[in-house]
């Protein structure tokens, strides 16, 4: 099962001067560069989820309760719906303007979107434009994040040596977590010093505003980098790359890579149903859902501590497990993780029914740990997926398509069917289905560990690395499905 674009890249030795050695201190900026919008982004998925009550009295003050939180979690979930139309524009953008020029675009529109709705006008003076500004913030931030993630992947990967890009790769998901953390820790602060009705009234736009100063941050950083020494090679080398592309569209080129759009989204699937159900259903299955179906279940201050915590000791044990992968592979340490969504899945609802804060504890650890061997891992591994001309593009794609249609619905499709059966395990039924799709993906799955990207020279941490690529045979073929 290998993509027709691989049978023009024959086999060849990678003289020592063609290796890319890239200097440490840039790959550092380049790391920090990239994570720092995904700090930006979970920061305002962080504040929102938290915000939610808050949002729903602010905005829909005048609807039933019940109506106005389903408005509040609709305004969030919309983002969902463009994000694979922001994959489709700004990941081809990337391919043929730079990665570094779009990650600047999108950290704008990301920091931008956020910033607004802090300045929305109180909805007592205008009434239902206050909604309807919400919405559009809502849709310029899943606009800008569905060209974000998958441009930063390809950004991160590209920069980084063959051996180290496991462990560099995971920074970004390091960003993920602290993004979470710092949007949920700066709503305890605010609600914490502020009265019930100075938040209602003032307070709530506070944590919004502090996305300005972090997407100028993240600007900074970005812009003073170069881009990546995969994209200058693809551009050093134009006159080879429009002879391949003569007559042909970007998009024409990623649908002939279906086999790997597919088990990219597979991949997506099982990284990102875990994900949203950790951070966008449990809170709610926990304090809500267990007591309307006869459960006790545990406070919404014990189910908030309890998820921060879960939150920190992912965000130590990223970079942990992404350094492990540079040593015993990507497939490994993200089979465990399928395997346990198969295995455990069951055994952690059950805990977190056991209604006290230690079981329920235990089984979102669980489900955390789960969640880092992927997100350890597929920074490094998706972006191999795709050749350098349209990596962005066929990555952000396959990456937002999956995560509308199937990771971002979770609560939605959750909810709907604990409320429909009165069976409180459905969440483990679709970990279970989502942990069989990522075993699936990763057998079609050939080892991305210490290959070269498709479509660009080696990469090496040093000059005596390049010399010992050289005398390996010029550093081996890039990753890829396996034909079985």
């Amino acid at each position: 099962m290998k993509s027709p674009l691989t049978t023009n890249e024959p086999p060849r030795i990678w003289d020592p001067d063609e290796i890319t050695v890239t200097e440490p201190a840039t790959i550092r900026r380049a790391i920090t560069a990239a994570s720092i919008g995904n700090v930006t982004e979970w920061y305002d998925f962080g504040v929102y989820a938290y915000f939610e009550p808050v949002i729903s009295r602010v905005f829909f003050a005048g609807l039933d309760h019940a109506v106005a939180t389903i408005a509040a979690f609709g305004l969030f979930a919309i983002a969902f719906l463009v994000r694979p139309f922001g994959g489709m524009f700004f990941g081809p953008l990337a391919d043929r303007i730079g990665r570094t020029r779009v990650l600047a675009i999108t950290m704008i529109l990301m920091a931008l979107g956020t910033f607004a709705i802090g300045c929305i006008p109180d909805p007592a003076a205008i009434g239902m434009l206050a909604p309807l500004f919400l919405l559009l913030a809502r849709l310029v931030q899943g606009f800008s994040t569905g060209g974000e993630y998958g441009s930063a992947m390809t950004f991160i990967a590209e920069y980084a040596p063959d051996r180290r890009r496991g462990y560099l790769g995971s920074w970004l998901e390091f960003g993920t977590f602290a993004g979470y953390l710092l949007g949920a820790a700066t709503v305890t602060l605010v609600s914490a010093a502020l009265s019930p009705e100075d938040l209602v009234s003032w307070g709530w736009r506070l944590p919004f505003f502090v996305a300005l100063p972090l997407g100028f941050v993240g600007i900074y950083l970005r812009m003073r980098l170069g881009d990546t020494p995969a994209f200058r090679q693809m551009q050093e080398d134009a006159a080879r790359v429009q002879k391949e592309r003569k007559g042909r569209h970007e998009f024409r080129d990623v649908l002939r890579l279906w086999p790997f759009m597919l088990v990219c989204t597979g991949l997506v699937v099982a990284w990102n149903v875990t994900n949203y159900m950790l951070t966008s259903y449990m809170p709610t299955y926990v304090s809500d859902t267990l007591p309307a179906m006869g459960d006790d279940g545990i406070s919404s201050g014990a189910s908030q501590v309890i998820q921060i915590v879960v939150m920190a000791v992912a965000l130590v044990t990223i970079p942990l497990l992404g350094k492990l992968s540079d040593r015993i592979g990507r497939k490994p340490v993200a089979m465990a993780g399928a395997i346990g969504l198969v295995v455990l899945a069951l055994p952690m609802i059950l805990l977190i029914r056991s209604e006290t804060p230690v079981t329920v504890f235990l089984g979102l650890l669980m489900m955390g740990l789960l969640l880092i061997c992927f997100s350890a891992t597929m920074p490094s591994t998706l972006p191999s997926l795709f050749p350098t001309h349209v990596r962005a593009g066929g990555l952000s794609i396959a990456f937002n398509v999956a995560i509308s249609l199937f990771c971002g619905t979770t609560s939605l499709a959750v909810g709907t069917l604990v409320s429909a059966t009165g069976d409180l395990n459905w969440p483990a039924y679709y970990l279970i289905a989502a942990g069989v799709v990522g075993i699936i993906s990763l057998i079609l799955l050939n080892e991305p560990n210490g290959q070269r990207m498709w479509g660009s020279a080696p990469s090496a941490v040093d000059h005596e690395e390049a010399l010992l690529i050289y005398a390996g045979q010029g550093g081996g073929e890039p990753g890829h499905l396996s034909r079985t």
